[in-house]
């Protein structure tokens, strides 16, 4: 029903009022998971260009640190679908190569989260309709952003170290 809502208001409301609505939501949702403390289960996906470059993307809302771009994972939706999903929706693009390569348990806004980690290339152009997605880039691993976000960080660790050459 909330992507239903979020579809909805993405066709119907000027990208000013959508991109306000945006922050308020995040505001929101910190805070009922602060006190609620749900099972959270989302995707990241660690993109890559033909030249081995990482995507980030700043979002509209939160921090505007620089991040890996994904979301969360439906209830009943496998987590491979949902990245492919976050990814067409978020940036409209299709990934080639996707593949699983973490599931971790990490902190999110005062509770548990479970991260499915994934990797892929992108196959065709990215473009953001700038109603989620403030700016993205590409970036050499050697050569990242700051600000980044501290998980964001930690992901990308992670995908060295289990895609580093033995």
């Amino acid at each position: 029903m909330l992507r239903l809502i979020e579809n909805l208001a993405g066709r119907v409301l000027p990208a000013p009022l959508h991109r306000l609505g945006l922050r308020v939501a995040y505001r929101i949702r910190r805070i009922y998971r602060r006190v609620a403390k749900p099972d959270l289960n989302g995707v990241a996906v660690i993109v890559l260009n033909d030249a081995g470059h990482v995507l980030l993307v700043r979002h509209t809302y939160g921090s505007g640190d620089w991040a890996v771009p994904g979301g969360g994972i439906d209830k009943g939706e496998p987590p491979a679908d949902a990245a492919r999903r976050e990814m067409r929706e978020e940036l409209k693009v299709d990934l080639v190569d996707l593949r699983e390569i973490a599931c971790t348990q990490e902190h999110l806004a005062g509770t548990t989260h479970t991260a499915h980690i994934f990797a892929a290339r992108v196959d065709g152009a990215v473009s953001p309709d700038r109603r989620e997605i403030a700016e993205h880039a590409f970036f050499p691993l050697a050569g990242l952003p700051e600000p980044m976000l501290p998980l964001s960080k930690a992901r990308l660790r992670l995908y060295r170290e289990r895609t580093a050459p033995d």
